[in-house]
């Protein structure tokens, strides 16, 4: 059994019971639909998203009605946002699958994203659902505001460090912040509660991203080298703001010209990956990710002990030390 499945245990009934829900919330009578959706629902991930709804619910009060509703909310708007991200960025993989886009279009990837979007709100509307549906449409503006503002300051590559943060907290953490305030409401109908649970979510989302900033500096399998693969792509992450914070004014403006302009030669972005690591970049963020893990561990040790609630401390260490 892998470390995921033995932080299920306590709710892995429910999750498959979800399963089932989900495909039933996207049903469609066109056939076209039908088939695109089926194939999102078979390429689906790890699900973490509605373990962390389902956990969260449980901690809170208990599983309901209300709680795969929630989640399946969830699915479906975040589901949205990735078949236009997809289209936005002409990507035609994901997760190891061919993109919506790849198969069928950008046309019908664009119509699936909204139509999905669509079965979001109904499924909310009908079941008078309006503070899940607050949550989680607060979160896909909070999404769409944090990768503008990505776009926007990437132009300049030199991000600050609160910068940074602003855009994590808002691209990433609104998501996982978001699971965890639905799964909470809609076991304890309680915003209080809610608010604790979508704070304890930020904390994790966040530690989760700089995680994901830790990798690009990770030995590749293979090459037994750094892959270096956010740099090629441009993307300011902690150990890079870091190093550029520590450099003086020349040694700024090489590290920024070879970011611009020869991030896609293999020397040179090995030279800048052994600076990161010489300047204590990855120390740095390693530190930063390690302080917000301990700060959720803190909001999620204040509810009551239970199975749920040490799965998701299980979940919080797992999202800092996955290896993927």
């Amino acid at each position: 059994m892998s470390d995921l499945d033995k932080i299920k245990q306590p709710v892995k009934d429910h999750i498959r019971e979800f399963e089932k829900y989900f495909r039933a919330s996207m049903k469609s009578n066109v056939p076209l639909l039908d088939r695109v959706t089926r194939y999102i629902v078979r390429r689906k991930g790890k699900q973490m998203r509605p373990l962390f709804v389902f956990l969260s619910a449980e901690i809170a009060g208990g599983i309901k009605d209300a709680t795969y509703r929630g989640a399946s909310l969830v699915e479906l708007l975040h589901t949205a946002t990735l078949v236009h991200d997809d289209v936005v960025d002409d990507s035609n993989e994901r997760r190891g699958y061919f993109s919506i886009n790849a198969l069928w279009k950008n046309k019908i990837a664009v119509l699936v994203g909204d139509f999905l979007l669509s079965k979001g709100l109904l499924l909310s509307l009908e079941n008078d659902d309006f503070e899940l549906l607050k949550i989680v449409s607060n979160a896909v503006k909070e999404m769409s505001e944090g990768e503008l503002l990505q776009i926007e300051k990437a132009r300049r590559l030199d991000i600050e460090e609160d910068i940074y943060y602003r855009i994590i907290r808002k691209k990433t953490a609104s998501l996982i912040a978001s699971c965890c305030a639905c799964g909470a409401y809609s076991a304890s109908s309680d915003l209080v509660i809610a608010e604790k649970m979508r704070l304890f979510g930020e904390k994790v989302g966040m530690a989760f991203q700089i995680k994901d900033d830790l990798f690009d500096y990770q030995k590749a399998n293979s090459t037994g080298k750094p892959s270096g693969i956010d740099i090629r792509d441009k993307k300011m992450t902690l150990p890079l703001i870091y190093l550029l914070n520590k450099s003086g004014r020349n040694e700024k403006r090489t590290i920024i010209n070879v970011i611009k302009n020869h991030s896609t030669d293999p020397d040179k972005v090995a030279w800048l990956i052994r600076q990161v690591v010489d300047s204590g970049g990855i120390d740095y963020a390693r530190e930063k990710m390690m302080e917000y893990r301990s700060e959720a561990l803190e909001i999620l040790y204040t509810f009551k002990d239970s199975p749920a609630r040490q799965s998701m401390a299980d979940l919080v260490v797992f999202t800092t030390e996955r290896n993927k």
